[in-house]
């Protein structure tokens, strides 16, 4: 088992002909059922064409319609990227996974909103995200695959080079991973800490999950909150940013404590109190999961 993607997940490239598409669709279908997976590209002016044998459709829809995908990746600049989120949400895809940074907010509360009032089925994953992988089966994003092996241990971040920390760690241990999400940076996105965490509490391969936070909002300490009372499995964490200073956006959009909320050690405190274990060293993730597995 597995969340959110597995070797049957059939996937659309949007923004194929870019040179980040391309260079990130080669990388994904080079790894264990890529090439089976990866079945579309999207591009509105170049249907027809082909990359590497995946043929070039001018819509979603279309796409969807020809090839029988039910996920995308987008990898369009950020000015167009909220639209092509949308096009893939009206769809009705699985999911869509943003790996594009820099959108502008305005255009993701937008799309959101939509999303939310309109009841749509789509889940998002990202923006500004480095994508979901479950190990030997299928990666979508800009992960690097070798470091990740098959396994009981679910990974979920909104920091990309801490995802691939968390799991370096765990594989050096002979941890491996049932699937590894990130989540993203960004002050406007999809799926959150707790949706995650929802998934791989109901997945029956996964034993123990690593989750991996940072400085600003709220999220991982409604995630925690959430884990206290729901979660069957034990969970361990880390946040990064503890020496942020209040008002200094750091890395990522959202990473930013305002109003004294947001902070690391508050986000720690409270996922402590909820029976959450954690680190504040980033090279104990690894150890601190392994102790907690019964």
């Amino acid at each position: 088992m597995s969340i959110l993607v597995n070797k049957n997940t059939r996937v659309i490239t949007q923004g194929i002909t870019g040179k980040t598409g391309q260079f990130h669709t080669h990388t994904c279908r080079e790894y264990a059922n890529g090439k089976n997976c990866f079945v579309a590209g999207v591009h509105p002016t170049k249907a027809g064409q082909n990359f590497e044998g995946i043929p070039i459709f001018g819509s979603v829809r279309e796409a969807k319609e020809q090839t029988g995908a039910n996920a995308s990746v987008v990898y369009v600049p950020p000015p167009g990227a909220a639209a092509a989120i949308w096009e893939a949400v009206e769809a009705d895809l699985d999911l869509v996974i943003c790996i594009t940074e820099g959108i502008p907010v305005r255009d993701m509360i937008e799309v959101r909103d939509r999303m939310r009032k309109q009841k749509r089925k789509t889940l998002l994953l990202g923006p500004n995200c480095p994508g979901a992988i479950t190990p030997d089966e299928i990666k979508i994003g800009i992960m690097p695959g070798h470091i990740h092996r098959k396994g009981p241990i679910g990974v979920v971040s909104r920091s990309g080079t801490l995802t691939y920390e968390a799991v370096g760690q765990l594989t050096e241990i002979g941890l491996g991973q049932s699937s590894a999400v990130g989540i993203g940076g960004d002050p406007v996105n999809g799926l959150k800490h707790i949706d995650i965490l929802r998934l791989f509490n109901d997945d029956p391969v996964t034993e123990a999950v690593v989750m991996i936070g940072e400085i600003g909002g709220s999220d991982e300490e409604e995630a925690a909150m959430w884990a206290r009372k729901n979660m069957k499995k034990p969970v361990v964490g880390f946040i990064a940013g503890v020496t942020a200073p209040p008002g200094k956006r750091m890395g990522h959009a959202g990473a930013i404590i305002s109003g004294g909320k947001g902070t690391a050690a508050e986000k720690l405190s409270v996922m402590e109190e909820c029976g959450i274990k954690v680190t504040r060293n980033p090279a104990e993730m690894g150890k601190l999961l392994k102790s907690v597995l019964r």
